[in-house]
C-alpha cells in the first residue's frame, strides 16, 4: 500500500539543505508554554540538557538523566506544531557504544515524537553518528565547548583561541559531517575558527558563541531573556528591547536572519600562541 504523507514540521533534511542559505534560527525550550510562544518564529527548538542547570539547579549538565530529557521533550513537542524539535542525549546515554546510543536515541524519538537528537563530540563519536544515521535517527553534532566534558576540559571556557588548536576542531567538524550528521553546533569557538569551519564542511553550522558566518544561531532562551544569574559573553539579552517573551524572540529571530547577531562583542577573538601560558588563565568571560 502506498500513500502520500507530508510531515507538517520542519525536518532534519530541511535544516540540512539550508547550508549557505537563509540563516537557521534556534532557541532552547523546556516546557510546553514557552515552546508555544517560540514555535512560530524559529526553525528549531532545542530541548537542551542545559535544562538541568536552568530549571533544576544542577551546577553542570552531567547529572541530567535520560528520563528527565524525555519528560521535557514530550512537553515541548506537545506545545509546538511546526519547528524541528531536537533533543540532547544526556551524559552517559550514548558514549558506551553505538548500540547503546541507538537504543536510547530510539527511545527518545519514540516516546517524545521529536525529529532529531544531538550528541556531543567529534572524531571519537563519528562511528556512533554514522551508526545512528544509517538506522533512521537524524543526528545533530556538537563540537567546541562540550559541556558534558566539563570535568575533563576543566571548565566552561571558549575553545580554539590558539591557532595550534585549530586542526583538532577542524577534524572534529569534518568527522561529524562525513559520518552523516545533518548539522553541527559550534559552541564557544573563536570567531575566526568558527567561520573557517563553516566554509570547510558541507552541513550547516549552528553557532552559539561562535560566528555570524555560521549557517544559523541558537541560544538558551532564559539567557537571552536575562533570567540566568550568569549570562555568557556570547549572549545578547533581548528582554531589554521590548515587553514580553514574544517581542524578545521576534527581535532575536530578525537579528539572526539579517546576520546582525552575533556582533563582535558576542564572539571570541584569537590569542597569540606565544603567550599561551599566560592567556589561558584569562579565558573565562573574556
Amino acid at each position: 500500500m502506498s500513500s502520500e504523507f507530508t510531515i507538517k514540521r520542519v525536518t532534519a533534511p530541511e535544516i540540512g539543505s539550508r547550508k549557505g542559505g537563509a540563516p537557521i534560527v534556534g532557541l532552547t525550550a523546556y516546557h510546553a508554554h514557552t515552546a508555544r510562544i517560540i514555535d512560530p518564529y524559529v526553525d528549531m527548538l532545542l530541548v537542551g540538557d542545559s535544562l538541568g542547570m536552568v530549571m533544576h539547579g544542577y551546577e553542570t549538565t552531567v547529572p541530567v538523566p535520560l528520563e528527565l530529557m524525555i519528560m521535557h521533550a514530550q512537553a515541548v513537542v506537545r506545545g509546538s506544531t511546526r519547528a524541528l524539535v531536537v533533543v540532547d542525549m544526556p551524559f552517559g546515554s550514548y558514549e558506551e557504544s553505538p548500540a547503546v546510543a541507538f537504543r536510547n536515541s530510539a527511545r527518545v524519538m519514540k516516546e517524545t515524537g521529536c525529529g532529531a537528537v544531538k550528541l556531543e563530540g567529534g572524531v571519537h563519536m563519528a562511528e556512533t553518528v554514522r551508526y545512528l544515521t544509517e538506522r533512521g535517527i537524524p543526528v545533530m553534532g556538537h563540537i567546541g565547548l562540550t559541556p558534558q566534558a566539563v570535568n575533563t576540559i576543566g571548565g566552561f571556557q571558549p575553545r580554539g583561541r590558539f591557532r595550534s588548536e585549530w586542526a583538532a576542531f577542524e577534524a572534529d567538524a569534518r568527522a561529524v559531517a562525513e559520518a552523516g550528521a545533518f548539522a553541527v553546533v559550534l559552541e564557544a569557538l573563536a570567531e575566526l575558527l568558527a567561520a573557517r569551519i563553516t566554509k570547510q564542511i558541507d552541513i550547516p553550522t549552528i553557532g552559539i558563541g561562535a560566528s555570524a558566518e555560521c549557517d544559523g544561531q541558537v541560544l538558551v532562551l532564559e539567557d537571552m531573556l536575562g533570567l540566568s544569574p550568569r549570562v555568557p559573553k556570547f549572549v545578547k539579552e533581548y528582554a531589554q528591547l521590548g515587553a514580553g517573551i514574544e517581542a524578545a524572540v521576534k527581535s532575536f529571530a530578525t537579528d539572526v536572519r539579517t546576520r546582525a547577531f552575533p556582533s563582535a562583542e558576542h564572539t571570541y577573538t584569537m590569542f597569540d600562541d606565544a603567550e599561551g601560558a599566560t592567556k589561558k588563565t584569562k579565558m573565562t568571560g573574556s
